[in-house]
């Protein structure tokens, strides 16, 4: 009975909670109709019209100049819409994301889903870019979309919805084809992030290209058709996205046509595709040359089976990595290593008879083969404390572990999770002859590193 009545109370003041805030937010509207005059049936109108006039014209203006952008935190409906984000951030960082200025290329399954929630983390300006429509097809991916905007550009569709969720922000949404024509409208006005969920290859080098080339922060999104893990998915840069084709075909396009090996952080699974591009059939059911239906050239015809879940996940994460960068926060995402657990047993043992050798015991050994696990993947990414470029990936870094070893970084301290560097076989001699006063002599960017990284480890652990 008294469980009962627990219950009881609980939900009673969870309603009564939800009741204020309802309330309160009823009487904030209602303030703002009487303060600015709205007129419902005016605004609904006007939003028609300026629909109406965006299809003729290609794109939708911004609601204000960026000039004369307002601190929209100072509203109490925006600040209220935004509360959970001020608790995460802080004020000041969350003043950052609602200051900030998103592109977003591409409102597909991917894209749209990014772009809704940077609008709804309270990023105040977004240029939303697609030359496409929303079909009927769409609808088992699209963020926002309903049955009554199939046929409507995936850019003004956004929009729509957009301004029902978020109207403070400004939205530009351009009807149009990215290309060498375009890119000057669309990347100029200094954005504080690009991002790219294009899925044709040659659309997709050319922007990434530009972005670089302009020096604007990109966030690349792979192939995310075909697949169905979500656990698969990681952030990391694009010579480690492995499995992927298109990921494949950018970087070889990247490297070949403007010297671009890395240095763009994209979105990928690691997960093999399931399914292949289906065989494209003409109107008479036989096999035809997909090519020749293309409406614009380069562009997929065939269709790609694609899991509407899985690039909803590819743009969410897309917009929680820009959010957290526009915050000011810092994630550290995932290693892609790509060792197993014999490998890290491997690791240790070598450790063990390391100690041995040099020290005489490895009583001082104080890490297990998972602390190893922990040692080798988050604080070194599988590679060399020396070297930790980006050169081997997949199988190449598999076969890599052959040659590496963990050893102390400060040899008067024993062999801890807080205490231990990875290096190639021919790197140990040359560190193990040096004092860590040397080493900050002689190397103090290498040595600076380092224990920047040690003192992550000792914050992990509590030491």
């Amino acid at each position: 009975m008294e469980e009962r009545l627990k219950w009881v109370a609980l939900l009673g003041a969870g309603t009564l909670i939800g009741s204020i805030s309802t309330f309160t937010l009823i009487k904030l509207l209602h303030r703002r109709i009487e303060e600015k005059g709205y007129n419902v049936e005016v605004a609904e109108l006007n939003d028609r019209k300026m629909l109406f006039e965006a299809e003729q014209n290609g794109c939708c203006t911004h609601n204000m100049d960026s000039e004369d952008t307002p601190d929209l935190l100072n509203d109490e409906i925006v600040s209220e819409q935004l509360t959970r984000n001020i608790q995460f951030f802080g004020l000041d960082c969350q003043k950052n994301v609602t200051g900030s200025y998103v592109v977003v290329i591409g409102l597909g399954g991917v894209g749209s889903h990014a772009a809704s929630m940077l609008l709804r983390s309270g990023v105040g300006r977004l240029l939303l870019v697609d030359f496409d429509q929303v079909s009927l097809s769409s609808l088992n991916r699209h963020a926002v979309a309903t049955r009554e905007d199939v046929g409507m550009p995936k850019a003004l569709c956004l929009k729509k919805h957009f301004s029902k969720i978020f109207p403070e922000c400004q939205v530009d949404a351009q009807v149009v084809l990215y290309d060498a024509s375009s890119e000057e409208k669309i990347l100029s006005g200094n954005p504080d992030f690009v991002l790219d969920c294009i899925d044709n290859i040659d659309t997709k080098v050319a922007l990434l290209a530009a972005c670089v080339r302009r020096g604007l922060k990109v966030l690349c999104a792979t192939g995310a058709g075909a697949r169905a893990d979500p656990t698969r998915i990681r952030i990391a840069d694009l010579r480690e996205s492995t499995n992927d084709p298109l990921s494949r075909s950018v970087r070889h396009r990247l490297k070949r046509d403007h010297g671009i090996e890395g240095g763009i952080p994209v979105v990928f699974s690691l997960e093999k595709p399931k399914v292949k591009l289906l065989p494209f059939k003409g109107l008479s059911g036989e096999e035809e040359n997909p090519s020749d239906y293309q409406v614009v050239p380069g562009f997929r015809v065939r269709i790609i089976p694609v899991l509407g879940s899985v690039p909803a996940i590819f743009g969410q994460i897309m917009a929680s990595y820009v959010v957290t960068k526009l915050g000011g926060l810092e994630i550290e995402t995932e290693p892609v290593v790509s060792f197993d657990m014999e490998h890290y047993r491997t690791l240790h043992q070598r450790l063990i008879e390391h100690e041995e050798l040099v020290y005489g015991t490895a009583n001082e050994v104080q890490v297990d083969v998972e602390e190893v696990m922990y040692v080798t993947k988050e604080l070194w990414r599988g590679r060399s404390a020396k070297d930790q470029s980006i050169k081997d990936v997949g199988r190449a870094m598999w076969r890599s572990v052959n040659e590496l070893m963990l050893v102390r970084w400060d040899s008067t301290k024993p062999a801890s999770v807080s205490n231990l560097i990875l290096l190639k076989f021919d790197e140990v001699d040359e560190h193990e002859s040096m004092t860590l006063d040397e080493i900050s002599e002689t190397e103090p960017e290498f040595f600076k590193r380092v224990s920047n990284v040690l003192k992550r480890a000792s914050l992990d652990f509590g030491i």
